[in-house]
């Protein structure tokens, strides 16, 4: 099973133009989509889903050509939007059912053994009774993964999912969506760099509705091997290093301010070697693109 996506281009009422010619081939298993909000993420993902139509550009799935036949991609897609609402005085089962007949299963057994069997899956069983408007974030994050199990779909699309999920709810996500994309299309899309590097085999930076960069995380993490320096400074020293150096980022650890520079070559002997992580090659792909984008202004 293989997404394409071809010069896809999107331009709102107001002027802004979502999506730059976009094009990506995805394949079976889990696919990190990474950017800023705001980058385009979830127009591309809304766009996918049939939720809205491109300017321009085709998208095919499994031989679906989704622009002609929007009713049948929607036949085998689960949707999880970034935000989605559930009635609070429905119980899990209920409303699972519910969704399953909307969905086209309308045999009582099946439907009754599929709703069951994904709410085990989820993690849900205990709380398969209680009204959804008791759930915790968490837990409405896992419903509505189940609901985009529904029917067994072989595209799965999941927008932004553990953005203000604990530690160990973020966890049993992740553990989830692994089990998931063995043997589906599955597309993350997130601004948290730890859920591709966690989860995702291929990935795409996508800013200002532009692809930026894409490969395999571990691919993209050694393109800046060798490169990646760090030092601890005073903060009062911050814009002097930010106007002479490619400062991809600047944090701090145990109070003092440290900072990442990208460089071919040692920039200073207080400087020391960094192992880059997918985390630096985003910040760096990010910083490549304010300085080209201020370059074109001043230009």
């Amino acid at each position: 099973m293989i997404l394409e996506i071809e010069n896809l281009n999107k331009t709102y009422s107001n002027g802004v133009q979502a999506l730059k010619d976009v094009s990506l081939t995805i394949k079976t298993g889990m696919f990190g989509l990474l950017g800023q909000n705001g980058a385009g993420k979830s127009t591309l993902m809304r766009t996918v889903a049939t939720l809205q139509d491109a300017d321009s550009g085709t998208i095919r799935f499994d031989g679906i050509d989704v622009a002609k036949e929007p009713g049948k991609l929607r036949e085998v897609l689960g949707y999880l939007p970034q935000e989605f609402g559930v009635y609070p005085t429905a119980t899990a089962m209920e409303l699972l059912t519910h969704i399953a007949d909307m969905k086209g299963i309308t045999h009582a057994g099946e439907r009754k053994d599929q709703v069951e069997a994904i709410i085990k899956k989820v993690n849900l069983w205990e709380a398969r009774s209680k009204k959804l408007g008791g759930y915790s974030g968490g837990m409405k994050q896992r419903f509505g993964i189940a609901q985009a199990l529904l029917g067994n779909p072989r595209l799965i699309i999941v927008d932004e999912p553990t953005a203000g999920l604990d530690p160990m709810e973020r966890n049993r996500f992740y553990n989830l969506l692994s089990e998931i994309g063995e043997n589906t299309v599955v597309i993350l899309s997130t601004h948290i760099v730890e859920d591709v590097s966690t989860l995702c085999n291929q990935m795409a930076i996508i800013g200002k509705g532009e692809v930026l960069l894409t490969g395999k995380p571990g691919e993209i993490e050694a393109g800046l091997n060798e490169r990646v320096w760090e030092k601890q400074i005073e903060k009062h020293e911050l814009q002097d290093y930010e106007d002479t150096m490619n400062v991809i980022s600047s944090r701090f650890h145990l109070g003092k301010l440290m900072i990442t520079v990208v460089a071919d070559d040692l920039p200073d002997g207080n400087f020391w070697s960094k192992a880059p992580s997918l985390e630096d090659a985003y910040f760096n792909v990010l910083y490549n693109e304010r300085s080209n984008l201020a370059a074109t202004v001043m230009a």
